[in-house]
Order: structure tokens, then C-alpha cells, then sequence
């Protein structure tokens, strides 16, 4: 039997990146007796039962024997090296940051068969030389995490990536451009800590929806009659007339209303359980509840001749769809001239209502924020030296937002009315939004329950092809619990 004071204490876990070299130290690497390796099975299959301290210490001392043993020969055992290997290069932790104009892109996370931002970046990484050939098989080798996850048609100005990257050359950034599209841009790269997670390190996130004001105009009379007089399975979405369209987009909003718009949108700051706000499945009182820090709504501007809003929020984490259906709220509440109090009924243990989603289209991420990470790198403390901040980049994301994101948001919807088609779609198909009316009283109706819901899903094969209404696609899910 071996005395416990003869075991070598155990090291620290040795950190090895894949395809990294190490050289590794001898950790008690004499041959281990075969009583040994007999005493640890035996103990597994024994249990504790029956065993004395003194039995307890003798197998925690031969089972940290045996795991060291193992690490001593997994570390000297050689690389096998090719011919035309390279000489290796360091790899340095790094937060990434980015942006891109999603329309032509199947989301922001990487996804077989589909064309994905994550995808097209990490192959220019892997083209420019800042991932290794050994690691460009996997984005996972380098250990590439995303700050916050957007999906099919949707933007970011900032974002943020962290992953391990090789950053020898001081034209990096330059060539891992070259390899991208025009539509995707890297702005640079900051040195952080290896414990750098830009997805749990991030604090918050702004977010942008831009929204054009004829939106907010009072529901079609001719639409309200439809929706009375024909069959739910029997209705059609009309068409809008070029003069009809052009009145639309020649509306300007009021000062009254606009005032509703930014009081509604305030009223969402706080503390507060979103259920209502992203699907049913799998949403409850204890993983609903979201802090928002700030709603801000812009001036209205004028683009291409049409009346626009900026929306911007910032939040702590956001649940599926919460942004979108924030948004469809105010819109539906607005047109109809449905109290503020509404707001405060669907909050909290309040009935279940289906809350429409605003169209993707206009939905951008602004950025991630780290203030909590960036507070150390202020103190120097930690050995945190610099802040993860797009600060440095403004001016060109100001530009490449214009050029790429509005731009594209605004040439869509001038060319395809968005918009329009998902406004049409709320007011030929009202029944699902019941409790949007004046006196701010949700009836039976449109109550949910959960695992019973009504799909009151108009009949897709009476919709155009390639009608707006007809379309759907996710927009943010980054909460920290998903």
C-alpha cells in the first residue's frame, strides 16, 4: 500500500489550445503500481460504503496519481509534422468588432447549407491568415462566440465577436477585408483577457428600428369592412394603388401623435416581465422579466421623400422577437387610439395576447456594450489594458450605416411596401388583436391560454407569393439564458 505522504500534490489543469504545441513538464511520471490501478477500480465499484477515512485519502491520492500519469503521456507524446507545415504562430484572445447589412444573409450564426455572416467571416479570416490551417476546419477550434445572435434580414452596425486570432501582421484587418464582401466590414480588434467571453461579458445592447410614419395613419375603412363582412378563410389582402401608396408615403405625422409614439415607447424603460412579448413555449414569470434601460424615438426625417423614425432601446438582454413585437404594439395602439394604460395590463401576471411583429426589415443592432468589462480596463486592474468600445470607428459605421443598412432598409421598402402589407395584414385579419380598441378592455377573445392557442394564421395559399404579410423571420435572441 502507498502512504498518502508520498503522493506528489496534483498541479494546476494545464491550458492547451487546440493545435498549439506544448512542452510538457514530467508530473510524477514513474511507473504506476499495478495495486494501484486495482485499489481506484475497486473503490469505484465499491462506493463509500464500508470505507474508513484513512481508505477515502489512499484513493483520492492513487486517482490524482493515475490523472497525472495520463496528462504526462497525452503532453510528450510528439506532433507528427508535416513537410509543408509552417512555422506555428501565436494566437491572441480578441474581441472582434464588425458590422454587416443582413438582407442577403440567412441570419448572424453560423448554419450548414445557408449563406450566414459568421460563415463568410470566418473564411476570410482563414483566407487573410488570421486562423491557422490546422484550425480552419472548425470555427470552434478558435473558440468564436458572438455578443448578441441576429437572424434572416437583419442588421448590425456594431458587432462583436471573441475568438483566438493571429495577430502578427498590422495589416490584418485589411486583408481580412479584402476577403469579405462589401457588405460585411471589420473595424478592428482589441486585446483582451483569455477569459473574454463577448457574449456573458456583454452588459447590455442598443438596438435600432427604423419606422416609416404611415404607419401610425387610422386603419382603412375599406379593409375594417372586409374583415366584417367576408369569411376568415375567404379573405384576400388588397392591393394598394401607386396613388394610394403615394398618399402613404407623402404622410406626415402630428405633433400629437408623435408625442403618444415616444410616451408609449417610454413607458417600456424598467423593470419588467415581457411574456407577452416573445412566444408562449417555454415562457414563465421566472425567465420573462428584462430590464430595459432607455426607449429614445428621433425627430422625424425625411428619406426618399417618406417620413421616417428612429427607434432606438437599450436593454440588458432581449427575449425572441421581444424588439418586433415592442414595436407592433405601439403601431396597433396608435392607429386606434387605445390607451397608454393597456400597456400596464399586459405587463406581469396579465392575460395572454398575441402581440403582432413589427416587419424584420427594419431592425438593426447598433451595438454591444461592455461597461463592466471597460470599468477594469479604465483601472488597469485584472490585467485588462483596453476597452472593447466602437468609439475609435464612428465615423466610418456612421458612413457604412448610411451607405449599406439605411439605405438598403429604405430601398426595400420604397420597392417592395413592407410595411404596408404588414399593416393590411393586421386589419384584414383583426381577430387576433381584440383587445386593441379605446377603451383599453382585453375581452375572452383574445385571450390565450397556454397549450390551447387559436391560430388565427391567415390561409397562406390566399396570399400573394412573396407578399410581405405572408413572410416571417426572427429577429434578436441574445438573453444570457438562451
Amino acid at each position: 500500500m502507498i502512504k498518502e505522504e508520498s503522493i506528489a500534490p496534483a498541479e494546476p489543469p494545464v491550458s492547451i489550445d487546440q493545435g498549439d504545441t506544448v512542452e510538457a513538464t514530467p508530473i510524477d511520471a514513474a511507473p504506476v503500481d499495478e495495486k494501484v490501478e486495482e485499489s481506484v477500480q475497486g473503490s469505484k465499484k465499491r462506493g463509500n460504503r464500508g470505507q474508513t477515512c484513512k481508505d477515502r485519502r489512499e484513493f483520492a491520492a492513487n486517482k490524482r496519481r493515475l490523472r497525472n500519469l495520463e496528462v504526462y503521456e497525452a503532453e510528450s507524446t510528439p506532433r507528427v509534422k508535416s513537410e509543408n507545415s509552417e512555422p506555428r504562430k501565436p494566437k491572441r484572445r480578441v474581441a472582434l468588432m464588425l458590422g454587416f447589412c443582413g438582407t442577403d444573409f440567412q441570419g448572424m450564426q453560423v448554419n450548414p447549407n445557408a449563406r450566414t455572416i459568421e460563415g463568410d467571416l470566418f473564411k476570410a479570416l482563414c483566407e487573410a491568415g488570421a486562423v491557422s490551417e490546422e484550425n480552419a476546419t472548425n470555427q470552434q477550434k478558435v473558440q468564436l462566440t458572438r455578443a448578441a445572435r441576429t437572424d434572416k434580414g437583419v442588421h448590425a452596425a456594431g458587432q462583436v465577436v471573441s475568438l483566438k486570432m493571429i495577430v502578427e501582421d498590422p495589416d490584418i484587418v485589411e486583408k481580412v477585408n479584402s476577403h469579405l464582401p462589401d457588405q460585411i466590414r471589420v473595424w478592428g480588434f482589441v486585446r483582451v483577457v483569455q477569459s473574454f467571453n463577448c457574449k456573458t461579458m456583454c452588459d447590455s445592447r442598443v438596438y435600432e428600428y427604423l419606422l416609416p410614419t404611415y404607419v401610425l395613419m387610422e386603419p382603412s375603412e375599406a379593409n375594417l369592412q372586409l374583415a366584417k363582412t367576408v369569411p376568415f378563410d375567404e379573405r384576400l389582402i388588397p392591393d394598394t394603388t401607386a396613388e394610394d401608396m403615394r398618399a402613404k408615403r407623402e404622410y406626415r405625422v402630428t405633433p400629437e401623435k408623435l408625442q403618444f409614439v415616444r410616451d408609449a415607447f417610454a413607458k417600456y424603460k424598467g423593470t419588467h416581465d415581457f411574456r407577452n412579448f416573445t412566444v408562449t413555449r417555454g415562457c414563465t414569470e421566472s425567465n420573462s422579466k428584462r430590464h430595459m434601460h432607455w426607449f429614445e424615438v428621433s425627430d422625424p426625417m425625411i428619406i426618399d421623400g417618406s417620413e421616417w423614425l428612429s427607434l432606438k432601446v437599450k436593454g440588458q438582454s432581449f427575449m425572441l422577437h421581444q424588439i418586433r413585437k415592442m414595436v407592433g404594439l405601439v403601431i396597433l395602439m396608435t392607429r386606434s387610439g387605445a390607451p397608454l394604460e393597456l400597456m400596464d395590463i399586459l405587463y406581469g401576471k396579465g392575460p395572454r395576447v398575441n402581440i403582432p411583429k413589427a416587419p424584420s426589415l427594419g431592425l438593426l443592432l447598433e451595438s454591444p456594450v461592455f461597461d463592466g468589462y471597460n470599468s477594469r480596463a479604465d483601472k488597469q486592474v485584472q490585467g485588462v489594458t483596453n476597452p472593447v468600445t466602437f468609439d475609435p470607428y464612428q465615423k466610418t459605421i456612421d458612413e457604412f450605416k448610411q451607405r449599406f443598412i439605411y439605405d438598403a432598409i429604405t430601398r426595400t421598402e420604397m420597392a417592395e411596401a413592407v410595411f404596408d402589407g404588414w399593416v393590411k395584414s393586421t386589419e384584414v385579419f383583426p381577430e387576433q388583436y381584440t383587445y386593441i380598441n379605446k377603451e383599453g378592455v382585453i375581452p375572452e377573445s383574445a385571450i390565450i391560454v397556454p397549450g390551447a392557442e387559436k391560430s388565427f394564421k391567415f390561409n397562406r395559399a390566399t396570399a400573394k407569393a412573396g407578399d410581405p404579410a405572408a413572410e416571417s423571420s426572427e429577429d434578436e435572441l441574445d438573453s444570457k439564458d438562451n
